[in-house]
C-alpha cells in the first residue's frame, strides 16, 4: 500500500510541477509541444491531442502518426500540446518549443528562431516559465497543509506528556541519556515540543541538554558531534516516546494469534529477557528470528506464558497500541481562514528543517543517508490513510521544490541561474554551451539517483545478511 500511496503522490506531484511551466509558457504564447506525466522512453501508455476541432487518442502506441505532427496541421491547431502518460515512473516533463531540456539539445533546435519560441523570448518571461514548476509544487504545499489544519486540526505530544519517558538512539545514550529520560531544557531554554526537542537535539549542536529522570534534573554535556554520529549511524529516529507493548489487532497470518496471544495481551519478557516496551519487543523478537521462544504476557490482570514461533523476518504479526492510546495530546482546530496562515507558517517551518537536515549529508558517511525511491516509501503508512497521504505529499512537494531550486544544470535551478546571469550581464549564454551543461548535469543527476537507489537495496539487503 505504501508503493501505491507513493505511485499516486508523485503522480500529482508530477503533473502539477509541469503544469507550472506549461501555464507560464501558455501565458507567454510560448508554445508546448508535449505534456508528459512520465517518461515515454519508446512506448506511451496514452496519448491526446485536439485537431481538427476533436480530441484524437492513442492506447499503447510507440509511435505517433505524422497527421498528428505539427506541421501537417492547420494553423489554428499548430499551438495544441499532445498530452500522454509515460510508462517510466520517474519523473515528466514539457516539450517547450525552443528550450534545452531533458527531451532535446541544440542541435534539435531549428535553425531561425521562431516567435513562438521559448528561446526567443524576453529574459523575464523565460525566468517566470521556468521557475513555474518550483512556485506551484511549493504553493501547493502551503496549500495542502492549509487544508489539512482546517479538516484535521494539528495533534501535538507536549514533550512531558509521554509519561514513560523516552528511548534514545545509542548515539545519544554516548552522550549520556537513558531510556525514560524527558527532555526539559536545551541550553538552557525550556523545551516543551516533541518535535522541536529533536530538531534543536540533531541540528543544533546543542552544549548542554537537562533532562527529567525521575523526579531529579540532571545536566547533560554533550560533545558536539551528535549531527555526525547520528548520521554516521544511519538513525532512522534519535528519541521516541516508550510505549507498552500492548496487542491492539492482529495481521493476516499472524504468529502471536497462532500461539494463543490476545487482544489486549501485554508482553513484559521475550526469551527470558524483561520486555516490556514496544522497542524492547521488537529487538528481541529480531534477536531471536526463527526459532521458538518464551513469551511472558499478562491478560485481565493475571501473568501467562507460552511459546511462540518467531518468523524469519522477526516480526510476531500484530498491530500494537500507540502513543495516541497512553498519551494526552494537544488538538488544535483551526476555521477557514485561520489555517491559510497557519499551513504558510508550517511550510516554511518544514522546508527551515529540511534544509537543515541536509548538513547531516556533509558529515562522514553522511550520503550513506542518501534515499531512493524505497526511502521515500517507507515514510508512507502500510494502511491507507489519507491525512498521512495528504501531509507526505505536501512534505514531498516541498522537498521537489527545494531540490529542483538547485543550481544544478538539468535541475530547473540551472534554468534559472543562467537566465539570472543573462539578465545581469545582458550576455545570453550559447546554445552549444547550455547543451553541454545539460548534458552534464543529467549525468550527474542519474549517477546521483542510482547512488540513491543503490543505498535502499543496501539497507534492504543488509536485513537479510
Amino acid at each position: 500500500m505504501n508503493w501505491i500511496a507513493l505511485l499516486l503522490s508523485l503522480t500529482l506531484l508530477v503533473a502539477t510541477h509541469e503544469l507550472g511551466h506549461l501555464f507560464f509558457a501558455k501565458l507567454f504564447h510560448t508554445r508546448v509541444r508535449r505534456y508528459y506525466i512520465f517518461f515515454n522512453w519508446k512506448f506511451s501508455i496514452l496519448k491526446a491531442k485536439k485537431f481538427d476541432g476533436k480530441w484524437h487518442f492513442l492506447w499503447f502506441n510507440a509511435t505517433t502518426p505524422d497527421s498528428w505532427d505539427e506541421k501537417n496541421l492547420r494553423s489554428e491547431d499548430q499551438n495544441n500540446t499532445l498530452w500522454g502518460l509515460g510508462w517510466i515512473p520517474l519523473g515528466g516533463y514539457c516539450d517547450i518549443a525552443g528550450m534545452i531540456d531533458e527531451t532535446k539539445d541544440a542541435k534539435d533546435l531549428e535553425a531561425e528562431p521562431q516567435p513562438w519560441e521559448y528561446r526567443t523570448k524576453p529574459a523575464w518571461q523565460r525566468l517566470c516559465i521556468i521557475s513555474g514548476g518550483v512556485l506551484v509544487n511549493f504553493v501547493s504545499a502551503l496549500l495542502l497543509y492549509a487544508l489539512i489544519l482546517f479538516n484535521w486540526g494539528k495533534d501535538e505530544l507536549p514533550l512531558r506528556n509521554a509519561t514513560y519517558g523516552y528511548h534514545y538512539h545509542e548515539v545519544l545514550q554516548q552522550e549520556g541519556f537513558h531510556d525514560g529520560d524527558i527532555v526539559y531544557a536545551i541550553d538552557g531554554r525550556e523545551c516543551l515540543r516533541f518535535d522541536s526537542a529533536i530538531s534543536n537535539l540533531v541540528l543544533g549542536d546543542p552544549q548542554t541538554v537537562t533532562v527529567l529522570r525521575g523526579d531529579s534534573l540532571v545536566d547533560l554535556h554533550m560533545s558536539g558531534h551528535i549531527r555526525e554520529n547520528i548520521s554516521r549511524g544511519q538513525a532512522k529516529y534519535a528519541m521516541e516516546p516508550q510505549v507498552p507493548f500492548v496487542i491492539k489487532d492482529f495481521a493476516s497470518g499472524s504468529a502471536a494469534l497462532k500461539a494463543g496471544l490476545q487482544k489486549g495481551d501485554s508482553v513484559v519478557c521475550v526469551a527470558g529477557d524483561s520486555a516490556i516496551y514496544h522497542h524492547q519487543v521488537v529487538a528481541a523478537l529480531k534477536a531471536h528470528a526463527g526459532q521458538s521462544v518464551e513469551v511472558v504476557y499478562y491478560r485481565d490482570g493475571r501473568q501467562g506464558r507460552l511459546m511462540l514461533d518467531v518468523p524469519s523476518n522477526g516480526r510476531m504479526g500484530v498491530y500494537n497500541k500507540s502513543g495516541e492510546d497512553y498519551f494526552r495530546y494537544t488538538h488544535v482546530d483551526y476555521g477557514f481562514f485561520e489555517s491559510f496562515p497557519a499551513g504558510i507558517s508550517h511550510g516554511w517551518e518544514t522546508l527551515s528543517t529540511y534544509v537543515s537536515s541536509l548538513k547531516m549529508l556533509f558529515e562522514p558517511g553522511g550520503v550513506q543517508n542518501l534515499g531512493g525511491f524505497g526511502a521515500m516509501a517507507s515514510l508512507f503508512p502500510n494502511e491507507w490513510n489519507w491525512q498521512s497521504f495528504w501531509m507526505l505529499t505536501a512534505l514531498l512537494a516541498i522537498i521537489l521544490a527545494f531540490m529542483n531550486i538547485i543550481p544544478i544544470p538539468g535541475l530547473d535551478g540551472g534554468h534559472i541561474l543562467f537566465t539570472l546571469w543573462e539578465i545581469v550581464t545582458r550576455r545570453k549564454p550559447s546554445d552549444k554551451f547550455l547543451s553541454v551543461a545539460q548534458n552534464i548535469g543529467m549525468f550527474l543527476l542519474l549517477a546521483l539517483m542510482v547512488l540513491a537507489n543503490g543505498n535502499d537495496i543496501w539497507r534492504w539487503l543488509s536485513q537479510y545478511f
